[in-house]
């Protein structure tokens, strides 16, 4: 391994550092509370050190959406290419896969979408929002494709599969972000994910022709 190859893995390793910790202290504190400062002493950096890496607090916070952006584009991909499956299946897939998502990492995924209805976008580096913009963009061309083989196969109401697409991923941040915070005053209730599946079973019934 060259000098170079061990300062770049140095570098991603010291960069994932400080993402962990930032994640941590966005979960303990919230995003307006929470300071550079604290992320540093939570990864055991100097503050100046975070700055090597990230050049203000809204990117650090977006930076956490990327992974499970990832993801979701990942799991979307898995359900969009599987020949094996009816439109009707699809659309059964996608609503399992969203819920994976979800429970894969709830803090970032509640952190996108706090992150997508916020000022914080105008912040960020230009290489960073292109990323977002594209990881954003590939999983809902995904979902609408999903949506379109069935208006194409003649199940589903002709609607633009787009329209249908910014809906769905509108009823699952809306749920998420209502039910989240309905949970920080009652921590005892929490029907996110029964709300969720019940959101995406009416939905998928809505998406259906009405028999003749």
């Amino acid at each position: 391994m060259g000098i170079q190859e061990r300062k770049e893995r140095e570098r991603e390793r010291r960069r994932q550092q400080i993402i962990v910790a930032a994640k941590r202290v966005f979960s303990d504190k919230g995003f307006n509370r929470a300071t550079m400062e604290d992320i540093a002493k939570e990864a055991e950096l100097s503050p100046g050190s975070l700055y090597l890496y990230f050049k203000n607090k809204d990117e650090l916070y977006a930076s956490l959406s990327l992974r499970i952006l990832q993801y979701l584009l990942i799991r979307l991909d898995h359900v969009s290419l599987n020949k094996e499956l009816n439109p009707e299946q699809k659309v059964a897939a996608l609503t399992d896969a969203m819920l994976d998502v979800y429970e894969f990492d709830p803090v970032i995924i509640i952190n996108l979408f706090h992150l997508q209805s916020s000022e914080t976008l105008k912040n960020l580096s230009e290489e960073l929002l292109t990323e977002i913009k594209d990881l954003s963009r590939k999983s809902l061309g995904a979902i609408a494709g999903i949506f379109n083989e069935g208006i194409e196969a003649g199940i589903y109401i002709q609607e633009h599969p787009i329209a249908l697409a910014d809906i769905f991923w509108s009823l699952f941040s809306g749920i998420i972000l209502w039910e989240s915070s309905k949970n920080i005053i009652d921590k005892n209730k929490d029907y996110l994910k029964d709300t969720l599946k019940t959101a995406f079973e009416v939905f998928s019934r809505g998406l259906k022709k009405e028999e003749l």
